[in-house]
């Protein structure tokens, strides 16, 4: 009898399960998305409920929105997201631009629209120079989608048309002996080669369970209506100096609403990519119907939605209570297990769907253990047994604080003397160009040049005033690696189509080979990188002397003269044909010329395995003639960067920096490669963040150490988001001390701090010299009755 108690009970307790990481753990919304998220696999979720394929929406939180990207910082833990969204926009305005150019050329009977392989690759290209994003797909409306790869397909329309590409996981693939996963395989499938009567694999179809994507923006009905879809407009001057204003229907624009972009719920990809995943959804605009020789009923009409979409499992949660910053929609708010009585919660970034993406910082009032250097760490924290959990990650109450002053006095003369003789860069100091130049740089002094150069004062100094030295763009490669990877992109995607794509190779039925790449194709590339990212002001795909089709120099150079803007313009740089001004003398281009002139074993190795429609009516799926099939192309490593510089004779007047990447194609023989081109994005500098924290010693940052923190009792951290200019930073009570202030916060803002050093250099009122932790010897005023009694035996000792 007992025995069988006992099974019973075990079974009662396997039944509950342990949700915690430890028992005593409470279940919460974060073990609710683990279970649903293990509940469902390749091989069940066919017969899975359709609830059951998807998450709660708020699963994921703090969402890049257009309407704030230029006004509120974006965190690193969202930049992954954020680049997704551009990407995704740059897409749709790239499809539109194209779909629509037809309009600046001659009718004809036949198809402007780019070949079936321009589709595929453009999908490699897009998962290829990003990590973090793992599927790239076009879809479009039934019987929208025009194509010129088929003979005698001139004005018709396939049933469905879907590229997709999603990366593979190569780690047992022949074709990698090692057994490593490479993360450079990708699986490329046309969605819509289906049969008719499959409505279970037709994406457009009510019965296609994971096609949330689709339903987003598709169906679009607007007949009888020809204002429905924003206009953008495109100002191109072309090699001949002829100029053309073309304006064509987009997405969205960032002042509509609800925006250019949909998010999905994270969803199972079943199927597929057999993963959780999350698309960003942007729609692509088109004239339609085509060729009817009536205008008036061809509508501007969303005929496809563009959809990329990255792994879930790689995204950032934020557990912290709702809050300012943090407001909501959040399924994991107030899920951290930080102690609520002495610490409040920060998020940090890096730790993806999993606990302990956080830090417990001391709240105000309360200082850290004096044995205790850092915040405690959410990871730690979530590990803990109960009895640690009870018994540490405590802050002690500080028992006496200071009001904060309200009238500020003058520092005396020595105070002043001492502070002067510390940061001596102050007392004797170069003004202009010169403060840049100078042994210890006064910082606000180089940032007042910086900031002096405009269009109108750019011609009051010389060539060698206008490029500043690397060190001052320290932080650009990071800061900037979206706008970098978006140059990587269209790089990749000319590579992928110079090596794979063969204009003179003959197929077998009906089918053609996509012809070389167009003047109208660059040219609408290179504008989605400006209008996709508004970070870019402007960008360029530079060709190689006689490398592009019928051309001897091609340069298609797209930029913006406004921040938010939907007029943009493009010219043909091959125009120029002064020494300096042409774009191959540029140090840049010979730069990357001369590193890739003979060896490429550098260069990524991409895999693909591409399967294409049986004919132009879909039916089946069947293998490209060369599958699988690879190409190189560059990384974001073989790029580079350019010293900052303000370019005063071009078209962006600002302090910018400029990051390039290198294509490549077969030679005239195809017997190896060759240097084709670059791509070239350039970023304004002030958008960058200054970083005055003290570093290694080798760390390239001519700002490094300029901070005004108290060293002996506080440290430095960078704040993100303040930009160009002093103050990006708080400083910090080191181990051992304590903010004595009664305040909302517990550190000294570098804001404040840098304004009140200003103050004592200017010999103005100033409380700069309160800025400094105290130390923390005991946790209130209040005397001890048995140290009193100690001291007092231990003198009468001494006096007799």
């Amino acid at each position: 009898m007992a025995s069988l108690l006992y099974i019973c009970s075990a079974l009662c307790a396997m039944s509950m399960g342990v949700y915690g990481q430890y028992e005593w753990q409470a279940r919460d919304a974060f073990d609710e998305v683990r279970l649903r998220m293990d509940k469902v696999n390749a091989d069940n979720c066919p017969i899975q409920h359709l609830s059951d394929l998807y998450l709660p929406e708020d699963a994921v939180s703090h969402l890049p929105d257009i309407k704030e990207i230029n006004i509120n910082p974006v965190f690193p833990n969202r930049t992954a997201l954020l680049h997704l969204h551009n990407m995704a926009m740059s897409r749709s305005f790239f499809w539109s631009y194209i779909l629509q150019a037809r309009f600046i050329r001659p009718a004809i009977n036949d198809t402007y629209d780019p070949g079936m392989m321009y589709y595929f690759l453009s999908t490699v290209a897009d998962v290829s120079a990003n990590p973090y994003i793992n599927a790239s797909a076009i879809y479009f409306a039934p019987n929208s989608s025009y194509t010129p790869s088929y003979r005698g397909f001139f004005n018709k329309t396939m049933p469905r048309f879907a590229p997709r590409t999603f990366r593979a996981d190569d780690f047992n693939d022949p074709i990698h002996l090692e057994r490593i996963s490479t993360l450079n395989t990708f699986t490329v499938r046309d969605l819509g080669a289906i049969r008719n009567d499959s409505l279970s694999t037709d994406y457009a179809s009510e019965f296609y369970r994971i096609n949330e994507w689709y339903k987003k923006w598709l169906p679009d009905n607007v007949v009888g209506r020809h204002d429905t879809k924003t206009t953008y407009q495109v100002e191109i001057r072309y090699a001949n100096n002829t100029n053309e204003t073309f304006t064509f229907h987009g997405p969205p624009g960032a002042d509509e609403f609800p925006g250019p972009v949909k998010w999905t719920r994270p969803y199972f990809d079943c199927g597929r990519a057999n993963k959780w995943l999350v698309g960003a959804v942007v729609p692509i605009s088109d004239i339609y119907p085509r060729h009817t020789g009536f205008r008036h009923v061809e509508y501007p009409t969303y005929t496809a939605v563009a959809v990329l979409e990255m792994d879930f499992d790689r995204i950032d949660i934020n557990q912290c209570p709702k809050g300012q910053g943090n407001s909501g929609p959040n399924h994991y708010a107030d899920t951290a297990r930080c102690k609520k009585e002495t610490t409040e919660c920060e998020p940090i970034h890096g730790w993806g769907f999993r606990r302990g993406g956080y830090q417990c910082r001391c709240k105000p009032g309360f200082r850290l253990p004096t044995i205790v250097r850092r915040p405690f760490l959410g990871e730690i924290v979530e590990r803990a047994t109960a009895e640690q959990y009870y018994n540490d990650f405590d802050c002690e109450k500080i028992g006496w604080v200071h009001k904060m002053p309200v009238q500020w006095e003058t520092a005396s003369h020595h105070v002043r003397e001492m502070y002067l003789e510390r940061f001596y860069e102050y007392r004797n100091f170069s003004v202009g160009a010169r403060s840049l130049h100078t042994s210890k740089m006064n910082i606000d002094q180089a940032l007042k040049f910086i900031l002096g150069v405009n269009e109108r004062t750019c011609k009051q100094y010389t060539p060698q005033d206008l490029i500043l030295h690397g060190d001052i763009a320290y932080g650009a490669d990071e800061q900037f690696t979206n706008e970098a990877k978006m140059a990587v992109r269209l790089a990749n995607f000319i590579s992928a189509f110079l090596q794979i794509s063969d204009p003179k190779e003959v197929y077998s039925g009906k089918r053609v080979a996509d012809r070389p790449l167009s003047e109208d194709q660059m040219i609408g590339e290179t504008l989605a990188l400006v209008m996709g990212d508004t970070k870019i002001w402007s960008a360029g795909t530079f060709w190689e002397r006689s490398k592009f089709t019928n051309r001897t120099f091609f340069a298609p150079f797209a930029y913006k003269k406004e921040l938010n803007t939907r007029k943009f313009k493009v010219e043909d740089l091959a125009r120029l044909n002064k020494t300096h001004e042409i774009y191959t003398n540029k140090p840049w281009f010979q730069f990357l010329k001369q590193r890739w002139s003979t060896n490429f074993d550098a260069l990524e190795k991409f895999y693909m395995k591409v399967k294409i429609r049986f004919n132009e009516t879909g039916e089946s799926l069947k293998k490209y003639e060369h599958y699988p099939n690879f190409y190189r192309a560059a990384n974001l490593d073989h790029g580079h960067w350019t010293a900052p510089y303000f370019d005063c004779d071009g078209k962006v007047k600002h302090w910018v920096i400029t990051y390039a990447s290198p294509f490549f194609g077969w030679d005239s023989l195809k017997v190896k490669l060759e240097f084709k081109g670059i791509v070239a994005v350039t970023m304004r500098l002030l958008e960058l963040d200054v970083n005055q924290c003290p570093d290694k010693f080798y760390v390239p940052n001519a700002f490094k150490d300029t901070h005004k923190c108290d060293k002996k009792t506080s440290y430095c951290v960078p704040i993100l988001g303040r930009g160009f200019e002093t103050g990006g930073y708080k400083c910090e009570c080191l181990q051992g001390y304590e903010y004595p202030f009664e305040d909302l916060i517990t550190y000294f803002d570098g804001q404040l701090v840098e304004a009140e050093f200003s103050n004592i250099v200017a010999n103005n009122p100033t409380r700069y010299d309160m800025f400094s932790c105290r130390l923390a010897g005991a946790s209130s005023i209040h005397g001890s009755f048995v140290v009193l009694l100690m001291v007092f035996l231990i003198v009468k000792l001494l006096l007799r």
